[in-house]
């Protein structure tokens, strides 16, 4: 009886323990939180559903626009005395870049000093001769030759007056002043250079660069799918992570003889002037192409096991780690048939991080 009940105690002893094994394996792991200093760096975005759209790679370059863009040249002959400006400087309407000794601005500056005396001449003896008119001693074709004289020396005076303004000369020098505010994209004028009118080369270009062209090559092979108004996302190589959207608004319809490809064009607003002149860009054209799907942004995804995942966001405590069956994906976007919803939010960066924080 003794033993029976020693075994008995030994029994119940083994199976509360056993239990109390049993109660810690299967206890629920900690819920997941997303820790405070880490909350601050993720960034969140809520699927949309979005036309499914293909994309078409193309090659370019950042230049000037054109409709923005003056060329100074030479309009008298002369020494260049000074020059106030430099390759790159940003000049404002109105403002002086260089000053020109001219032979022609002197001439014309003594031009206007013949052409005031002759008017003073004039105007002297169509005083005269309207007086003697009156008074019945002077032919009325005596005095209208005096206003004739008249007028045709204050037209003179207005003509030279008008040259000089054009030249903007002062004092036998020519002064080039800038028409518009920009930079100085081109420069070709030193001190004590000797310029000419018939010079075919500019002395100045400057160039407004608050806006820019993106001048893009599409191969034969592609110019059928392109089209005037699809939307464009640019990357350069001095700003890989920042993306510059715009649309196509021309197309060239020609080859360049040379690579056989043909040109089209995207104008964009360049706020702090971050594209410059002469930069290559990647173009990425978006063409639609199907009806519309949930979509997330493409770096939002992580791939786990041989499935596609995305971490759905409700609050810091309640992450949930969705699979997801994908349509395909672009550059900027994953489409998806099926695994989250419209609406739902979804983590785009730390993602991976937070992936394996919730699987440990």
């Amino acid at each position: 009886m003794k033993n029976r009940l020693v075994m008995a105690v030994m029994i119940a002893v083994i199976a509360g323990c056993v239990g109390h094994e049993y109660k810690a394996a299967t206890k629920a792991p900690a819920k997941f939180c997303i820790p405070d200093s880490l909350m601050n760096q993720i960034k969140t975005e809520t699927i949309i559903s979005r036309p499914v759209t293909e994309e078409l790679k193309l090659i370019g370059k950042v230049t000037f626009d054109q409709d923005k863009v003056v060329k100074l040249y030479p309009m008298v002959s002369g020494n260049v005395l000074e020059v106030h400006v430099a390759l790159g400087d940003h000049v404002e309407k109105g403002q002086v870049l260089a000053k020109v000794h001219s032979a022609e601005i002197a001439g014309a500056e003594n031009d206007i000093v013949t052409a005031q005396a002759n008017l003073a001449m004039a105007e002297k003896n169509l005083a005269a001769t309207e007086g003697l008119f009156k008074s019945g001693i002077a032919s009325e074709r005596e005095y209208l030759s005096a206003v004739k004289e008249t007028e045709k020396s204050r037209s003179e005076l207005n003509k030279v007056k008008t040259i000089l303004s054009i030249y903007g000369g002062s004092q036998s020098d020519y002064i080039i002043k800038s028409p518009i505010s920009g930079y100085i994209v081109e420069k070709f004028i030193n001190p004590d250079m000797q310029i000419r009118p018939d010079n075919t080369a500019n002395l100045f270009t400057i160039s407004d660069l608050s806006r820019v062209w993106v001048l893009a090559n599409v191969y034969e092979s592609d110019i059928a799918g392109i089209a005037e108004g699809e939307i464009v996302n640019i990357t350069t190589l001095s700003y890989p992570d920042k993306i510059f959207n715009g649309t196509i608004d021309k197309i060239y319809n020609m080859l360049d003889p040379d690579n056989k490809t043909m040109k089209v064009r995207i104008q964009l607003d360049n706020p702090g002037n971050l594209l410059k002149p002469e930069m290559f860009a990647n173009v990425t054209v978006q063409q639609v192409k199907g009806a519309k799907m949930p979509a997330v942004p493409a770096n939002s995804v992580v791939f786990d096991q041989n499935k596609y995942w995305v971490l759905v966001f409700a609050g810091p405590c309640n992450i949930q780690t969705r699979p997801i069956d994908i349509v395909k994906s672009t550059s900027m976007y994953t489409y998806i048939r099926s695994g989250v919803n419209p609406g739902e939010r979804v983590i785009t960066n730390r993602q991976l991080l937070i992936y394996n924080a919730i699987a440990q």
